[in-house]
Order: structure tokens, then sequence, then C-alpha cells
């Protein structure tokens, strides 16, 4: 099993750099101290929930991503779009079906 710590600080600083903000505004933007964000980065200490939780959601990490590293995830794009569709409001999602619906139909032709 790999490091949970070296997991965690991998998967914020691929997703925090992804969305193209320094550690600097995350922190700022989380209301944390950036020696926080600098440390979960660099692989050290162990932040509360509390700390956790708003930076994973902030920068949408998927659970698994986290808790279960040694699973193969063969399907990377399909985890991001399922990520984004948990953004969606129920109106959204309404008025999105549709047009998902058609352009699957359109790719599988």
């Amino acid at each position: 099993m790999q490091d949970i710590k070296q997991v965690l600080a991998d998967a914020v600083r691929e997703s925090r750099t992804k969305l193209g903000l320094s550690q600097e505004k995350l922190a700022e933007h989380l209301g944390l101290d950036t020696r926080t964000i600098l440390n979960i980065e660099a692989g050290r200490g162990n932040p509360k929930f509390e700390i956790l939780y708003p930076i994973v959601t902030y920068l949408k990490i998927p659970a698994d991503t986290i808790f279960y590293p040694d699973s193969e995830n063969e399907q990377p794009n399909l985890q991001r779009l399922l990520t984004t569709l948990k953004d969606c409001t129920d109106q959204e999602a309404d008025a999105l079906l549709p047009m998902v619906r058609y352009m699957l139909d359109l790719l599988r032709k």
C-alpha cells in the first residue's frame, strides 16, 4: 500500500495546479494558513477532517483517489465527468440530461 500522506500530497498538488492556483491562493480561498497547504503537499503532518474536507471538496478530488490509491482508475475522464456532474443542481441536471443522451447517440453511431 502506498504512503497515504504522499497520496494526499500528490492529489492536492495535482488538483491545485490543474486549477492554476498557487498554494497561497488556495489557502486564501479556504481561509487557511499557507503553511497548512505547504505541509500537506510536502506529505508532512496529519490534517484534521475540518481542514481536509474543505480542501478535497474545493479541489474536487475524488475520494477514491485518496482512500483507494491502489485501485486502477481505468476511466479517468469518466471520473472527472461524474465529479463535474455532482456539482450540478437538480434543475441543471434535468436540462443537461436530454443533451447528454443526444450527444451519446451521435457518438455511438
